[in-house]
């Protein structure tokens, strides 16, 4: 089975009867050793004023910053340090107009043009693709991982295979199942997800050898900036990360309610044009890609918003240099 057809394929679904905003293949851990499936994040009271922002992700580094609303400060000193890193957030703050510059004295100082909303997102639901139960792979590990963290609120499994009770037993408790047939679009619940605790304490498995498990116990805090990183990666991402090959054999292919799918006609299935197309495939043919707008479906379909006008604020004494 091709696991990023029914990724995509469930994408779709998702983005249908889910109100807020669906990305796949992000970091979901502290350490940066698991990275989930598919995010479905969902819009928090403050989610118009985050759209309104930028379509793009606002880096974690700026968030974090002592970078204020009301007040001109010299960039490094608003960082925990200046490393390239801090820099390189700082650039891309001000390019999605989340801060503005100013130069006084030779010296670059920097504000925030808005407030950041930190209730914009909700629930964050993680689900983990495995079309084929028979070839389950580090499945279990990967979703123990998931339970023990708690980064989550909710983690299902997503597969077509046939569910049956030595699978379930298989798989951590607290982890919903669900069927999903990509070629009907229809999704079957076999067991209900029980919510996790992102509020509460995790533990991160790290390493795990005979004998010995390596851990981290990762504070409610940390774990709020986590989940902020990866909503607004999210937010920034969504999940049509790929671009339509140049041959005549791909064409769009509509699933639940959206045309934005590379289907080969060649290979009779969707394909991953990173990977399966281009001069080295058997049934590669020279052609102009489809004419697709992968942002535009995006903006058709969810809250997000492509193009916003910004929320730059006008205060009065806030251009007066402090």
């Amino acid at each position: 089975m091709c696991e990023f057809g029914f990724e995509v394929s469930l994408c779709t679904w998702l983005e249908r009867h889910c109100p807020g905003i669906v990305s796949r293949q992000l970091g979901a851990s502290s350490e940066g050793g698991r990275v989930i499936d598919i995010v479905a994040i969902e819009p928090g009271p403050d989610f118009g004023a985050r759209a309104a922002i930028s379509p793009r992700a606002i880096p974690d580094r700026a968030i974090e910053s002592s970078v204020g609303v009301g007040r001109w400060r010299h960039w490094k000193e608003a960082f925990a340090s200046d490393s390239e890193w801090a820099r390189e957030a700082c650039e891309a703050a001000i390019e999605i107009g989340f801060f503005e510059r100013t130069r006084r004295g030779g010296r670059e100082y920097v504000r925030q043009a808005t407030r950041y909303p930190a209730e914009w997102f909700g629930s964050i639901v993680g689900i983990e693709n495995k079309p084929d139960l028979g070839s389950p792979g580090d499945l279990d590990r990967q979703l123990r991982i998931d339970v023990s963290l708690g980064l989550l609120d909710e983690v299902i499994l997503a597969t077509e295979s046939y569910v049956t009770r030595a699978h379930l037993n298989r798989i951590p408790a607290e982890v919903g199942v669900w069927r999903y047939d990509r070629e009907s679009a229809d999704r079957e619940v076999i067991r209900e997800a029980t919510p996790l605790g992102p509020t509460d304490y995790g533990v991160e498995v790290l390493d795990r050898v005979p004998g010995r498990t390596e851990i981290e116990i990762v504070p409610p805090a940390r774990k709020a900036r986590l989940r902020r990183r990866l909503a607004e990666r999210a937010y920034g991402k969504g999940w049509r990360t790929y671009a339509f090959p140049s041959c005549a054999q791909v064409e769009t292919r509509e699933s639940a309610g959206t045309t934005s799918l590379p289907y080969c006609r060649w290979k009779g299935r969707t394909v991953q044009p990173a990977t399966e197309c281009g001069p080295d495939c058997s049934g590669h043919e020279p052609a102009d890609a489809p004419d697709v707008d992968p942002e535009a479906e995006r903006e058709r379909r969810t809250p997000w918003v492509r193009d916003p006008e910004g929320r730059v604020q006008e205060q009065a004494g806030l251009d007066r240099f402090e």
